[in-house]
C-alpha cells in the first residue's frame, strides 16, 4: 500500500473485546449491503461474517464497500452463522427467513429479521400473505423502534416492519391511539425502485420506469394488513413506483374527531415522539425525500383542515435506512443497551 493509500483508506472502527458479534445473511441486496456498511463502522459490534442468500451462492466481493468491508460475501451456512455470531440480520426472501430463523433460534441466537415472515400475528393473514410461516417462533417482536422499545430489549426475533408500514405507522399510530382519528384512512405512497429489491423485473427495468410513475398492488399488497394490525382500524393503501433510486413519500388522508385541532395534533406527536432520535416534526413545512436519503430519520409533517375535520399528514424516509437496514440497526442498539444512535449517525 503506498503512502497515499493509507492515508485516503477507510477502516472500520474498532469494537471492545466483549462487544457481540453480528452477522449477516442476505448481504447482496440493496437493504443487505446497507447493513454491511453500516455494521463494519458500528462502534459496539463485531461484524464477523457477511453471506449470501443461498449455500450454492458463489463467492463475491462488494466493490461499492471496498475498505470499508473486504472480506468476500460467503454462501450461506448455518452452522458457521452459530458458531461466530451472537446475533444474526436475516436479509432474505420471506420464505428463506421463515426457515433459517427458527434453526438460529434454536441455537441460542438473537434474530432481527427484514423479511416479512413474522409481522402478520394472525395465522389467517400470515397463510395468505406469508405462508411459508406456519406459526410464530417464541419471543417474535414487532420491531417498529419508536413504538415498541421496552419489547425489543427482551426479544428475541425482532421483525422489523416493512418500509412503506414505518412512514404510515409512525405518522398514524399516536394519533390513532389518542383517539383523535375518526373513519378510515388512505395512504398514498410512492417509493424509489430499490423498493422492489434487487432482482430485475419488467417492472423495475429502466426503460419502463424512467419519466413515468405506476401505482400497482391495489388491495393486494401485504403491508396494507401489516398496516391496519397495528393500527386497528381499516386502510386504503394505494403504493406507487417513482424513477428515483431510493426513498418513500407518503400523503395520508384521515378524518379527524368533531373539535379536533391543529394544536392536539402537534400536542399529540410531540409528545410521542419527545424521545426519538430518528422521527423529526416538521409542522407545516412537508417534507421531501430529499431531506431524508441516505439517514435513518423520518420526518414528519401535517396539515389539519379544522372547520371540515380533513387531516393530511406527510411523512419521508429511506427505505433501505430507517425502512430497513438503519431501523434494524436501531433494534440492534435497543437489544443490546447501547446508545439508540450509535452506527446510524
Amino acid at each position: 500500500m503506498t503512502r497515499s493509500q493509507e492515508h485516503t483508506a477507510t477502516a472500520p472502527r474498532p469494537a471492545s473485546p466483549d462487544a457481540p458479534r453480528a452477522a449477516i445473511a442476505g448481504a447482496t441486496g440493496y437493504a443487505g449491503q446497507e447493513l454491511v456498511r453500516l455494521l463494519a463502522r458500528h462502534p459496539h459490534v463485531t461484524l464477523t461474517a457477511a453471506m449470501s442468500s443461498g449455500a450454492g451462492s458463489p463467492v463475491r466481493t462488494l466493490p461499492a464497500l471496498a475498505r470499508i468491508w473486504d472480506d468476500p460475501v460467503t454462501p450461506l451456512d448455518l452452522d458457521r452463522l452459530g458458531a461466530e455470531a451472537d446475533v444474526v440480520f436475516l436479509a432474505l426472501p420471506e420464505t428463506a427467513s421463515a426457515e433459517v430463523a427458527p434453526v438460529l433460534l434454536g441455537r441460542g441466537l438473537r434474530v432481527i429479521d427484514l423479511s416479512g415472515a413474522f409481522r402478520l400475528r394472525a395465522d389467517a393473514d400470515r397463510e395468505r400473505w406469508y405462508p411459508a410461516t406456519k406459526t410464530l417462533p417464541e419471543g417474535v417482536v414487532y420491531g417498529l423502534t419508536e413504538r415498541h422499545r421496552d419489547a425489543i430489549r427482551t426479544g428475541r426475533l425482532i421483525s422489523c416492519p416493512g418500509c412503506y408500514p414505518t412512514a404510515a405507522l409512525l405518522a398514524l399510530a399516536p394519533l390513532a391511539e389518542a383517539g383523535l382519528l375518526t373513519g378510515a384512512v388512505a395512504v398514498d405512497a410512492k417509493s424509489g425502485i430499490s423498493g422492489a429489491g434487487k432482482t430485475p423485473s419488467d417492472r423495475t427495468h429502466f426503460s419502463e420506469n424512467h419519466g413515468s410513475v405506476a401505482a400497482y398492488g391495489l388491495f393486494s399488497h401485504r403491508h396494507g394488513p401489516e398496516m391496519e394490525q397495528e393500527l386497528g382500524m381499516t386502510v386504503t393503501f394505494v403504493p406507487h413506483l417513482v424513477p428515483l433510486d431510493r426513498g418513500i413519500l407518503e400523503t395520508i388522508y384521515a378524518s379527524v374527531a368533531p373539535g379536533v385541532t391543529d394544536a392536539q395534533v402537534a400536542e399529540t406527536l410531540t409528545r410521542a415522539y419527545a424521545d426519538a432520535p430518528f422521527v423529526r416534526l416538521t409542522g407545516a413545512a412537508l417534507p421531501e425525500i430529499k431531506h431524508v436519503a441516505h439517514t435513518n430519520f423520518c420526518d414528519i409533517g401535517w396539515k389539519l383542515d379544522e372547520p371540515r375535520g380533513r387531516l393530511v399528514l406527510v411523512a419521508c424516509l429511506d427505505n433501505l435506512i430507517k425502512g430497513a437496514a438503519g431501523q434494524a440497526i436501531q433494534n440492534l442498539n435497543i437489544a443490546f443497551g447501547f446508545d439508540e444512535r450509535a452506527g446510524l449517525l
